[in-house]
């Protein structure tokens, strides 16, 4: 869904019929501005939606923007000035503050993950548990955080999973299956050292060693050949990042960027003027 189909729905959902409260207070235009102002520290993400926001609702309103997306925004800094109606803007705020404490959000634990991988060659990706029709801005908030994006979904890049071995009846069974139809790199999931031998063999592009233990990552690291990439995943917290990278692996792929970030504290201070 574009960015603009999307911001329009959600003034849909949120004024199917109008501001009822701003609508019947029987105001003129006042014109003044209004602050925005970071509640907490955060990455910045999403930076363009939220000054779309705003002008699907007031097309004349001016933002000052004093930061960018992946800048670092200290509690209680000044993110944005603008100057339009405030009565405008009083109906606009919401939605364009969800989107972007949303995606800000998103940056915020990114970073929280890239800063565990410092010093080694470990890079942080996404999954594909994302927010229905947000996948494409959640995932660029990851890249504002510091992360990389996998496969934006099923139509990009071969994985293969558990349920597809079993589909098929074995990793050997389902990677000839594969090349038989198509060319592409092909990464597989694995348990278990055994099927991280079967994999070696088979020659896949990039092992992605699945809800292992430390120990066990290091065993199956031994085993990987230098050409073959490696990725980790399952139970991944940012208290065990730098443990899992130290190993040697290629990436980390981390579902809880998307699925459980908060949402940043971000409000809209207004200045009225007489």
């Amino acid at each position: 869904m574009r960015p603009g189909e999307l911001i329009a729905q959600a003034y849909a959902e949120d004024m199917p019929h109008g501001d009822m409260t701003t609508d019947n207070l029987g105001l003129n235009a006042r014109i003044g501005r209004a602050k925005l102002l970071a509640k907490e520290d955060l990455v910045l993400a999403g930076r363009h939606l939220f000054q779309d926001c705003i002008h699907h609702i007031d097309k004349e309103a001016e933002l000052q923007w004093l930061f960018k997306d992946g800048d670092l925004v200290l509690n209680q800094q000044a993110v944005c000035w603008i100057k339009g109606d405030l009565l405008k803007l009083l109906k606009a705020e919401r939605v364009a503050l969800n989107f972007l404490g949303r995606l800000s959000g998103v940056a915020t634990l990114t970073r929280c993950f890239v800063q565990e991988t410092r010093g080694t060659k470990c890079k942080i990706l996404d999954t594909r548990k994302t927010t229905p029709l947000l996948r494409a801005l959640e995932k660029q908030a990851v890249i504002a955080g510091g992360g990389h994006n996998h496969r934006m979904g099923l139509s990009d890049a071969i994985l293969i999973k558990e349920n597809h071995i079993r589909a098929a009846g074995s990793i050997a069974a389902a990677m000839s299956a594969i090349r038989g139809r198509t060319s592409a790199p092909i990464e597989i999931e694995v348990r278990t050292l055994n099927e991280v031998d079967m994999a070696v063999k088979e020659r896949a592009a990039r092992i992605l060693l699945d809800n292992m233990s430390s120990s066990e990552m290091r065993q199956a690291r031994a085993r990987i050949p230098a050409f073959i990439q490696t990725e980790a995943s399952g139970n991944m917290t940012v208290e065990r990042i730098r443990e899992v990278a130290e190993i040697g692996i290629d990436y980390i792929s981390v579902g809880a960027l998307t699925h459980s970030a908060p949402c940043a504290d971000l409000s809209l201070m207004f200045e009225w003027q007489e």
